[in-house]
Parts: C-alpha cells; sequence; structure tokens
C-alpha cells in the first residue's frame, strides 16, 4: 500500500459527504481547515457548520474510516471552533451542487450579515426572485424555509452564517 500524502489525504477528504447534505462533501462546504501528516499518523482539523452540528460524530466516524482504509495507523479528527464556520468558506462546485440539491446558497457576506440577510433568496428551481420567507427555521439549524410565488414551490435556503 502506498503512503499516505497530503494530496492523497485531500482527495480521500472529498469522498465524505456531509450527511445532512449528500451532493457536497466536507471539504467542499469548507469544514476541513488543515491536514497534518507524520508517517503513518494522519491529523485532521475540522470546523463543523454549526457548534451543535448533530453530524459531526458521523462525519469525525467517516473521516477516520476512509484514512484508515487508505493506511493510516492513527487517526485524528480534532473539531475548531476558531475561528466559527461561517458560510463564505462554502466552495463554489458547493453552491452549485446546493442549488441542483434544491436548496438555495447563502449569498457571500464578507462578513455583513445585515445585507446577506436582507437579499433576495432566489428560488434554486427555476430562478425567480419573486420568494418569501416562510419559516427561519428549516429542517436543520442552517436552513430557512422559502417558497416560490412564481412556480409555486417551497424550498430551503442555506443561511449565511
Amino acid at each position: 500500500m502506498e503512503r499516505l500524502n497530503e494530496n492523497k489525504v485531500w482527495h480521500l477528504l472529498y469522498q465524505v459527504m456531509d450527511p445532512e447534505i449528500p451532493v457536497v462533501s466536507v471539504v467542499e462546504m469548507g469544514m476541513i481547515r488543515e491536514v497534518e501528516i507524520n508517517d503513518d499518523q494522519v491529523q485532521v482539523t475540522m470546523t463543523p457548520t454549526f457548534i451543535g452540528c448533530p453530524a459531526v460524530q458521523v462525519m469525525q466516524s467517516e473521516i477516520k474510516s476512509r484514512l484508515e482504509e487508505a493506511g493510516a495507523q492513527e487517526v485524528r479528527v480534532n473539531i475548531s471552533h476558531n475561528p466559527p464556520w461561517n458560510s463564505d468558506w462554502i466552495r463554489p462546485e458547493a453552491r452549485q451542487k446546493l442549488k441542483e440539491f434544491g436548496l438555495a446558497p447563502p449569498p457571500r457576506h464578507n462578513g455583513d450579515f445585515e445585507a446577506a440577510l436582507l437579499e433576495v433568496v432566489k428560488c434554486p428551481y427555476c430562478g425567480s426572485s419573486d420568494t418569501s420567507l416562510k419559516n427561519s427555521f428549516g429542517s436543520t439549524l442552517c436552513r430557512a424555509i422559502f417558497y416560490c410565488n412564481a412556480c409555486q414551490q417551497p424550498f430551503e435556503q442555506f443561511k449565511p452564517i
């Protein structure tokens, strides 16, 4: 079995999907902050989207399993909330995948949350801007529920954080 290197580890991490949004990986969501390799030991630093994210243990387990299968003798998946995750970390390819999944991606905000919250949310199905917020709380803490008046489709938006 070939030795693990940083490129191989990142490749494997791209295959670990977000359990709550199975079309995007933890890397694409910007949750993987750092990878360190020392011989056959791998340390991954992960910042979940929310402090109370219920999927953290599932993601840690999946990361550990994939890296051990690839030859890592010891894997540590450290959780860090400093700095806290923010939705600007979502990679462009993930934003497109979110939209195709029917989940409106959050706007980029560069720290200006008020402007992001006031921005019109486009429907991921038809692209219309004629949408309205129905509930600030969706199926998970990181989502809000909207309704598209044009195609009459309800949808969720990943909140700008």
